[in-house]
């Protein structure tokens, strides 16, 4: 018999340390002073010094451009040392307390972002003091809500993510990162999760004696049991680990680890392939195929719950995928404009020239005004990270994303079934990059949404007429949805380079209109 890999369930309480080494309650904001969370921030940038790895690097960054922007902030006070790095300092009085002003705000919560991106345990105990240094001062932050959120999920403390979920939900009139299809997929997850465990410990009613006892001996002893073939002994032992862990709120991810550690070796009694080991010769037990059978769909949807939230439609109202060519038929010969995000747009009264063109393109989190902007939407297209707009009904719908495997996940969990008739394939995600084949070496910066769209139609070449409208490359400000006026101009596309790119293609250029056929 082939001995089984040996995973160890940890038994966990509800605190999480801080970087400080304190403890603190998963499910509340604990007070964060500003100057102990700058100080964190100064003490982590010095352990990535060096980084091979590329998210810590692109943390690093925001490091450095967090300390900088305090330290243009804060005048520096005559006589004063630097704080202290590797310590708490001592209570501050309310007065001289540092407060969170509008120009550290963003660099603060892009550090707490990355952190939370690297995915390592140390970056997310720093992500999760950024979102409690944020929340301290700023109780309706949204932004700090949802980092906050995202953090506890990662930490596998599930309901209290879902509480500061449903607190971003309080405070936001947009859901255009899909936080609510979240808190759904979570609590369904949850639901399912307990179902299954249920289902196992009413299978296995002596499984409770060991619930008590510790998680690692009971699981290490089930183990040694199952090896040597014992299985009715180590059964009540790997089922009771399992019951102890969520009697102790062990975090989501272990509990899940546990669960399929013991679906697998459910697979290897019953021979099914996959198991671990190889399939018994005969026919397997019905019943025990059966309960298998129930108990891996209960497993697989608590999983598909968690990730993508319910879908009510799989198929999502039959939309059709579009490749590049039956892109390139379906505009072919049609004129076609394309509307920015911009105050130009928004201060402006062009809506009926709008609408008498053939295609409407819009872009992520367009407004509409349809005095300035025009009614119609032909062609949504949107970066894949957050949901703006996507549940508003259009023919067309392409989302953008540089890295497969995100720009699926994002499919999967933020389209809306009906709201488009043709959705963009694989072939249509990143156009600059993947059809113009135009590297770091020769484009260095992220092409935008719009840069992305505009330099696809220019490459395919099939419209006669082909107009931008107050591109000003935010030269007059965003006009978005105002759940999306708060999100920073993103620092990572290079609109420079993009301007420079349209100025030697434009045909004729007017204040509002840049005409490139």
């Amino acid at each position: 018999m082939t001995k089984a890999r040996t995973r160890w369930p940890r038994q966990r309480d509800a605190e999480a340390p801080t970087p400080s080494g304190e403890t603190v309650a998963a499910d509340r904001v604990d007070a964060m002073d500003l100057e102990t969370c700058l100080s964190a921030c100064a003490a982590h940038s010095t352990k990535l010094v060096a980084s091979l790895d590329r998210r810590r690097n692109a943390l690093a960054e925001a490091l450095r451009n967090l300390l900088a922007t305090h330290a243009a902030t804060v005048p520096a006070t005559s006589g004063t040392s630097p704080l202290p790095l590797l310590r708490r300092p001592a209570k501050a009085s309310s007065g001289s307390a540092l407060l969170l002003g509008e120009a550290l705000l963003d660099p603060l919560l892009a550090v707490g972002n990355k952190a939370l991106d690297c995915g390592y345990e140390d970056e997310a105990k720093l992500a999760l003091m950024v979102a409690d240094t944020v929340l301290t001062q700023r109780k309706g932050s949204r932004a700090g809500w949802r980092l906050r959120a995202r953090v506890l999920e990662a930490m596998g403390a599930e309901s209290a993510a879902v509480a500061a979920f449903e607190r971003y939900l309080e405070l936001t009139e947009e859901d255009g990162f899909g936080v609510a299809s979240k808190v759904a997929g979570l609590r369904e997850g949850a639901r399912l999760q307990a179902e299954l465990v249920q289902r196992l410990a009413a299978g296995c009613p002596e499984a409770r004696e060991f619930a008590d006892r510790s998680v690692t001996d009971s699981w290490a002893q089930g183990l040694e049991a199952h090896a040597r073939g014992a299985r009715h002994e180590a059964r009540p032992l790997l089922i009771g680990a399992l019951l102890g862990q969520i009697a102790a709120d062990a975090p989501v991810q272990e509990i899940q680890q546990t669960i399929a550690h013991y679906l697998g070796l459910l697979r290897e009694e019953t021979g099914v392939a996959g198991g671990g080991s190889a399939p018994a010769t005969g026919p397997g037990d019905p019943s025990a195929l059966a309960e298998l059978t129930a108990l891996t769909t209960l497993y697989a949807e608590q999983r598909r719950a968690r990730m993508r939230g319910p879908v009510d439609d799989p198929t999502f109202g039959g939309v059709q995928w579009l490749t590049l060519g039956e892109f390139r038929n379906r505009i072919a010969g049609k004129s076609i404009c394309l509307i920015a995000n911009s105050q130009r747009v928004g201060n402006s009264s062009l809506g009926k020239e709008i609408d008498d063109y053939d295609l409407v393109v819009r872009f992520n989190s367009y407004r509409i005004d349809p005095a300035a902007t025009g009614r119609r939407t032909d062609i949504h297209v949107s970066i894949h990270k957050h949901g703006f707009n996507w549940d508003q009904h259009v023919d067309t719908r392409l989302i953008f994303g540089g890295i497969s495997g995100d720009w699926k996940y994002s499919l999967r969990n933020r389209l809306v079934p009906g709201a488009q008739t043709y959705l963009g394939d694989e072939s249509l995600r990143w156009p600059v990059r993947d059809i113009g084949r135009l590297g770091r070496d020769v484009w260095s910066s992220i092409p935008t949404s719009g840069f992305n769209m505009l330099w696809l139609l220019d490459f395919l070449d099939v419209s006669p007429r082909l107009d931008l409208i107050g591109f000003d490359f935010y030269e007059s400000g965003a006009y978005r949805l105002p759940a999306a006026m708060r999100m920073p101009i993103t620092s990572v596309h290079e609109y420079t380079s993009e301007k420079a790119w349209v100025m030697e293609r434009a045909q004729s250029v007017t204040d509002t209109r840049i005409r490139l056929r």
